[in-house]
């Protein structure tokens, strides 16, 4: 039976169990999204705790699609799957408060920084901001790589309606033009970013590559794409921050 007459029979005719059906057919969304990020988080977290927490966006997804129309389900799902299991680890306070401690000092002297000398921050700069070593500002920023994959979704969800990198979908139109003047100011503090910084962002959201994988692509390590990818996320948690204050 195609998507389609699942989507009839349930939204239309009320047919419970083809929503059990839909969930069966689009649970591998949930698997993909879930490994992904258990890659991603350094296996700090059960896979299987992932999958149950993204198993309850794709239930909100099929609940609230609307298949009249001309929008990817897919696409739609990925999204809410995404934000379950960042809204149930978020819940469940899994960053241990010292890790929390360390971002904060770290994002405070990047954002320093970029102030006073724009996007193209150093590492150099940031070490000597900080009194340590490129050695220890590698180590904390290697540290804080788990903490940094979060950060700046949740500083967007505080006040806004999408991801990275979705269209905002179910916003108020009040929210609406709030919600895109955020957008693009996160577009365009993208493009300033250093090329190498904006092409890890560009792979890690929208091309939806691993670390591992955007270090092949890169030809350099995965711990050095661990560091830019936490540096470019706080320089735009930064930009994020200066619009709501």
């Amino acid at each position: 039976m195609s998507s389609m007459d699942l989507w009839v029979r349930y939204k239309e005719q009320n047919d419970r169990s083809a929503k059990d059906e839909l969930i069966v057919k689009f649970v591998e969304l949930v698997k993909i999204v879930a490994g992904r990020l258990y890659v991603s988080y350094n296996a700090h977290v059960e896979y299987e705790d992932l999958v149950s927490y993204g198993i309850i966006g794709l239930i909100d997804a099929i609940e609230k699609f609307d298949h009249t129309k001309n929008i990817k389900f897919e696409t739609y799902a990925n999204f809410r799957i995404r934000g379950s299991i960042i809204d149930q680890l978020r819940s469940l306070d899994w960053i241990p408060r010292s890790m929390r401690q360390k971002y904060k000092k770290l994002e405070e002297a990047i954002v320093k920084l970029q102030n006073e000398h724009g996007m193209e921050v150093s590492d150099e700069l940031i070490a000597k901001e900080l009194g340590m070593s490129l050695d220890e500002l590698n180590k904390l920023m290697a540290d804080i790589s788990v903490f940094s994959l979060v950060s700046l979704d949740e500083k967007i969800e505080e006040n806004s309606n999408f991801s990275i990198k979705s269209n905002s979908l179910e916003m108020s139109p009040e929210g609406s033009l709030f919600d895109k003047e955020t957008k693009s100011i996160l577009k365009d503090r993208i493009g300033l970013l250093p090329e190498r910084e904006k092409t890890i962002i560009s792979l890690y959201y929208y091309s939806e590559l691993t670390y591992k994988e955007i270090a092949e692509v890169l030809g350099i390590s995965e711990s050095r794409i661990s560091q830019l990818h936490s540096k470019a996320i706080i320089k735009l948690r930064g930009s994020i921050e200066d619009l709501y204050t």
